[in-house]
């Protein structure tokens, strides 16, 4: 979305300057390459993102034991749920964050964490 603002921008500079200085020569046009792209956080946000979910979904067998199994038997939609939710929030603070090895983990593992035992605490009422 940025790139496609800066490209807009740049063709509005471009036309205004040839409006303004009508025999002056056109410069010439500038093509997608990697130099002008600006990087890419996705792939990095999503993986914090998927990987701080498994060990949300990890931390209640390692508090409760395998008694959760039970728990996680009948509730089990309600936690895969999470999933793409805590993807999504792994890349928009991989965004905000531009991509920061520390700040992205940090923000998202905590973030993750504690959506998934708001609801476990939510669903087994205590």
């Amino acid at each position: 979305m940025q790139a496609l603002l800066s490209r807009l921008v740049s063709r509005i500079r471009l036309d205004r300057l040839s409006a303004d200085h009508a025999p002056a020569r056109r410069l010439a046009q500038t093509t997608d390459s990697a130099e002008n792209d600006d990087p890419s956080y996705s792939f990095q946000g999503g993986s914090i993102g998927f990987a701080c979910y498994w060990l949300a979904l990890a931390i209640p067998f390692w508090v409760y034991g395998s008694n959760t199994l039970f728990f996680l038997l009948y509730t089990w939609p309600f936690f895969l749920a999470l999933m793409p939710v805590s993807v999504l929030i792994g890349i928009a603070f991989s965004m905000l964050f531009r991509g920061g090895w520390f700040k992205t983990p940090v923000a998202t593992g905590v973030c993750v964490i504690g959506m998934f035992w708001t609801v476990f605490s939510f669903l087994s009422g205590w």
